[in-house]
């Protein structure tokens, strides 16, 4: 069974540990992470003016709605003040950032109502981030932009936790999805969304979920092997949120992380993350320790255009 920890007072190397045992744990609002909220605010309302970003869906027809997000949210993975946010966060919340290496952070929108589910705007079935090539010792760093409901957060399933679930993964591989699907056309996917994304192959027990509601500029942390999905919203307003994946290159080299029960993908992400002081990659001499002889199938690591 999962705990919920609301800022404990744990070091780093404690916090992970917990992390890899299954637990969550929110950590409360910094000045560094309530001004990286409005930094996004400020390019979302940007990116919607003059219409209120939240209910902006009730006014636009939907392939306007995707191709604002499409200029969207690549301006704020891309950003270099993205970037130094990041290194703030680890400075406010005792993460090493010379030890501590970051993929680049995502902004995501949950529209209501079923207005747009698929492609820049996906809604996300149960599933673990280990099933698309994410390494046990991966953390997720969650970040409410706007207020949360209860209708329109994330939510965990922490009964399956420790029980492996029969799923799709052993058809993913990292390496073609980079080549093949990522960043492709996302913005066409209306209706239907055609890529080979991982899912649960048996039926699944979601009744008893756990939803985390926690104020604008939290952080909540989880670990990617955590079965997770986006809440059904159903709250009239669009939620926008953020978020990125860490890994600590003590416990690469040491193999450490949470247990992987059901994945098996091909592939990995390790060469996707940078150094927060300097945005240096991860020495070559760990990907050894990882890889699995597929690195010749598709890219190594994606490149946008």
């Amino acid at each position: 069974m999962s705990a919920v920890y609301f800022n404990p007072p744990f070091s780093d190397e404690t916090r992970r540990q917990h992390l890899y045992g299954g637990d969550i744990i929110v950590l409360p609002p910094t000045p560094t992470t309530l001004e990286f909220c409005e930094f996004a605010k400020g390019l979302i309302k940007e990116a919607f003016a003059p219409l209120d970003p939240e209910t902006a869906q009730h006014h636009l027809p939907v392939e306007e709605y995707a191709e604002l997000l499409g200029k969207l949210k690549p301006k704020f993975i891309h950003h270099p003040q993205s970037k130094q946010y990041i290194r703030g966060l680890f400075d406010a919340y005792g993460a090493d950032p010379s030890d501590t290496y970051y993929e680049v952070p995502k902004l995501r929108s949950s529209t209501s109502d079923g207005y747009l589910t698929k492609g820049i705007a996906y809604a996300w079935h149960p599933h673990r981030d280990t099933w698309t090539a994410a390494l046990p010792c991966q953390i997720n760093w969650w970040i409410p932009v706007y207020e949360l409901r209860s209708d329109n957060a994330m939510t965990f399933f922490p009964k399956y936790w420790d029980r492996p679930i029969k799923n799709t993964s052993s058809g993913y591989n990292y390496y073609k999805w980079n080549k093949e699907h990522r960043g492709k056309h996302v913005t066409q996917y209306i209706k239907e969304d055609p890529r080979p994304l991982p899912h649960a192959s048996e039926p699944l027990d979601l009744e008893q979920e756990l939803r985390v509601i926690c104020p604008v500029g939290s952080v909540m942390l989880f670990s990617g092997a955590h079965l997770h999905a986006s809440v059904p919203n159903t709250s009239g307003v669009t939620r926008f949120s953020f978020d990125f994946r860490t890994v600590n290159v003590d416990d690469i080299a040491a193999k450490r992380g949470a247990p992987n029960i059901d994945s098996q993908c091909e592939g990995h992400m390790l060469r996707d993350y940078l150094r927060a002081t300097d945005l240096a990659h991860i020495p070559e001499q760990y990907m050894s320790l990882y890889d699995d002889g597929t690195e010749a199938t598709g890219d190594l690591v994606y490149q946008p255009a």
